[in-house]
C-alpha cells in the first residue's frame, strides 16, 4: 500500500472555532460520498511536513503564512482517494490561530473546485453534537489539546 505523508491545518479563529471544508463527491469511487475535513494536504516530492502545511494553507484558503509551530496530533489511517486506491495517510496536524480573515478559493486544483462546496467556522460544542461526518473523527479531542 502507497504511504501519503500528509500536513493538515487546524485553522482557529479568534472565537476559538475551526475552519473546515464540506467535500461532496458526485463521481468517480468517492461517489456519494460526503464529509468536512480540514484543510490540508499531501507533501510535494522533497517536501517537508511543515513546508506543505504552509503551501496548503495558502492554496486552499489563500492565507498566506511563513512558517508553522511543531504539529500537535498525529495519526496513521487508510483512506481511500478518488480514484478507487487506498493508501495510507500519515497525517500531521499543525495549528494556524487567525484574526478576521477572507478566505479565498483562486488557488484550488480543477478537483477542489469540483468537490469542495463549502466551508465552515465550527465551535467545540458544534463538533461534539454533530451528526455529519466530520474527519478527522477525534477532531474536538485534537482540539482540546490545542486549547481550543
Amino acid at each position: 500500500m502507497r504511504r501519503r505523508p500528509s500536513s493538515r491545518l487546524l485553522v482557529i479563529d479568534p472565537e476559538r472555532r475551526v475552519l473546515l471544508f464540506r467535500f461532496c463527491f458526485e463521481q468517480g469511487a468517492l461517489a456519494g460520498t460526503k464529509f468536512w475535513a480540514t484543510p490540508g494536504g499531501a507533501l510535494d516530492e522533497g517536501e517537508t511536513f511543515e513546508k506543505a502545511a504552509v503551501r496548503e494553507l495558502f492554496e486552499e484558503t489563500g492565507i498566506k503564512i511563513e512558517s508553522v509551530d511543531k504539529h500537535i496530533a498525529e495519526r496513521e489511517v487508510v483512506l481511500p482517494t478518488p480514484d478507487g486506491e487506498k493508501v495510507l495517510s500519515i497525517e500531521r496536524y499543525f495549528v494556524v490561530r487567525v484574526g478576521e480573515v477572507v478566505l479565498s478559493n483562486e488557488n484550488y486544483t480543477e478537483e477542489e473546485h469540483r468537490v469542495m462546496t463549502e466551508h465552515r467556522w465550527w465551535c467545540h460544542d458544534e463538533l461534539r453534537a454533530t451528526i455529519d461526518t466530520v474527519f478527522p473523527e477525534d477532531l474536538a479531542d485534537i482540539l482540546s489539546l490545542a486549547g481550543s
